[in-house]
């Protein structure tokens, strides 16, 4: 349970965590040579791997300590959330790496990461009452992407497509807060972690073969499903399955034990600033244009207003996820 006073180290978790799940968009733009749907493939398949012996350890504690939460993993509405949650970080993954090629680091992250904005204004059309600080949140955000998104006018990078593409995965992304919200109450975290990445690794490595002709042979290997296993992307994926897919998720539910979610998730919300800087240091990222400037403090500063809205409503607060 978090407290008053967490340790120091706990912060160096935290920021951690939060670095590494911020280099995910600069790093996947280094072996932009490769397919961005691939690229989303290859991520996904390196975690599976890695959440495979956990995933093991915990099936089997799982089945042997807990055998009426072992039983449920079998019932129907289980199963398909565990699918729906895969179909979602399917779409989250592969429509926010494509997003990477067709529009600005900045603009990808900004807009990925603008999920409490959906949940908001999913609320309110679904008829819930939202608070001042939501509704407020909900304002700032939207005009701040309104601005952001005149950019395309101006800014070479920056398209509208792209823009949507990554806005596409923050939507998708609900949909896999909402399934984990109801099995990680009594799932173990590999238990559950492992199916939903292996789903969603397997759905993009067919969507790659369909729409950019990926090939099961090893050669070339920017076209080939087990391609990343090559030396020439083997450290890039290597350091996206161990940096922001484990030393980020792990790290933001290890600390869990310290701070509040919504301290957490308003750390995350930091990725778009955290993640530019990244971008310009490897040289993926270029300076934002005026519009992005001035808009995505806005959007930035919304997308927190409504995480704060959430907390203080009781609601469901966005929490950091498994991405990038």
């Amino acid at each position: 349970m978090a407290n008053s006073s967490p340790p120091k180290y706990a912060w160096f978790i935290l920021g951690a965590a939060v670095l590494a799940v911020s280099s995910a968009g600069a790093v996947f733009q280094l072996i932009d040579e490769v397919p961005p749907i691939l690229r989303a493939s290859w991520r996904l398949q390196a975690t599976a791997i890695l959440l495979l012996p956990p995933f093991i350890l915990q099936f089997s504690k799982m089945r042997k300590d807990s055998p009426d939460d072992f039983a449920r993993l079998w019932e129907k509405r289980v199963v398909l959330a565990i699918v729906g949650s895969g179909l979602c970080l399917w779409i989250h993954f592969g429509s926010w790496v494509w997003s990477l090629d067709h529009t600005s680091l900045t603009h990808s992250l900004l807009f990925v990461t603008a999920h409490p904005l959906v949940i908001v204004a999913g609320l309110y059309l679904m008829g819930y009452s939202i608070n001042k600080k939501q509704a407020t949140g909900a304002i700032v955000g939207f005009l701040g992407a309104t601005i952001t998104l005149l950019g395309v006018t101006t800014e070479g990078d920056v398209t509208l497509i792209g823009d949507a593409a990554a806005f596409i995965g923050a939507i998708a992304i609900v949909g896999y807060l909402v399934a984990g919200r109801f099995l990680r109450e009594w799932m173990p975290l590999f238990v559950y972690a492992f199916p939903v990445t292996l789903i969603a690794a397997t759905l993009l490595a067919f969507s790659s073969m369909v729409l950019e002709g990926t090939t099961l042979s090893g050669l070339p290997s920017n076209s080939s499903l087990i391609g990343w296993g090559d030396l020439i992307y083997l450290p890039a994926i290597a350091y996206l399955a161990f940096g922001p897919g484990l030393v980020g998720h792990t790290g933001i539910n290890s600390v869990l034990r310290w701070f509040p979610p919504i301290i957490i998730s308003v750390a995350v919300l930091f990725e778009p600033l955290i993640g530019s800087l990244i971008g310009w240091f490897l040289g993926t990222a270029v300076a934002p244009g005026l519009f992005t400037l001035l808009g995505g403090p806005f959007l930035i500063a919304g997308v927190i207003l409504v995480t704060l809205g959430l907390s203080e409503s009781g609601g469901d607060v966005p929490e950091p996820i498994e991405e990038e």
